[in-house]
């Protein structure tokens, strides 16, 4: 008899960043925080996590990052003027993103090193069981969301899954990038991953986009991780380690996906987003054809 796997419950957003990509606009907000046509980067990545029957997500934040912990809680004072200005609908849109009772938790990546250390900082609050990762500058517009098209495979297949999407085989060495051993249509068999190949030594063009259910066993190794790529404990090296003796998927999962930690990916965001609305749609492509 076949067991089924653990069932999917917790996420780990690394939020420490100090978006040096996208200053000066992230010296005093949180780059997590920063608007994508009316709503925070931050707003997409929990929404998504929430599709995918993420129950409790855990934040690991860095100093000034008090604001994003804030966002998710009560604001009296605004919520009584809606009320009183009868705007409900802006009230209920609000409030519809209110973490509910023990659904976030918090703790803090004290030093920055590096994506593998920040997961391995959740430790103790994800405890043993299976959890996501997501990286919170990545928004991928999908529908169903990336993250539910991944643990859907996962209470399929089980082990660790990972998203990933295709990239120009010129620009492989800028990601970290999946050695498949085989392929069945949009999943990929594991052997192998490497972050940031030397350029021309990549073993395919499937870069490891920001989504990824891992096995707690992946802690211990972080733990005794030694540096990699750029000098910080990476958590591709981890992973390549944990494969050693668990199974890895790879899903290229359907979707477009917006870098919002750069600047040009952040405007393409907020342009391709607002176009979809059909709120404001029709007058976000009026704005942009008159500006051409």
């Amino acid at each position: 008899m076949t067991t089924s796997p653990a069932r999917l419950r917790k996420a780990v957003l690394p939020v420490a960043g100090l978006g040096t990509r996208v200053l000066p606009g992230t010296k005093t907000t949180p780059k997590e925080l920063l608007n994508v046509v009316d709503r925070p980067i931050l707003s997409y990545i929990v929404e998504e996590a929430r599709e995918a029957g993420i129950e409790h997500i855990v934040f690991v934040t860095g100093r000034a990052k008090q604001a994003i912990e804030d966002y998710f809680d009560h604001q009296i004072e605004l919520e009584a003027q809606l009320l009183a200005k009868g705007k409900i609908e802006l009230l209920e849109a609000m409030n519809a993103e209110l973490a509910t009772a023990g659904e976030m938790s918090f703790t803090r990546q004290m030093q920055p090193k590096g994506l593998g250390h920040a997961v391995w900082c959740a430790r103790d609050i994800i405890g043993h069981e299976p959890f996501a990762v997501i990286l919170p500058d990545v928004i991928v517009d999908s529908q169903p969301g990336a993250l539910k098209q991944l643990a859907d495979l996962y209470a399929e297949v089980g082990g660790n899954v990972i998203g990933v999407e295709a990239v120009p085989e010129a620009a492989a060495h800028k990601y970290g990038i999946i050695d498949p051993s085989a392929q069945d249509g949009r999943r990929f068999a594991m052997k192998g991953m490497v972050e940031k190949p030397k350029q021309g030594t990549a073993p395919s063009n499937m870069s490891i986009s920001g989504r990824y259910i891992l096995q707690p066993e992946i802690f211990d190794l972080l733990e005794t991780q030694e540096r990699g790529a750029g000098g910080e404990i990476q958590l591709t090296d981890a992973m390549d380690r944990l494969m050693k003796t668990q199974t890895f998927t790879a899903y290229e999962y359907e979707g477009v996906t917006h870098d919002c930690g750069d600047k040009i990916g952040l405007l393409r965001a907020n342009v391709a987003l607002a176009l979809k609305r059909p709120d404001l749609g029709e007058a976000a492509r009026a704005a942009i054809t008159a500006l051409l």
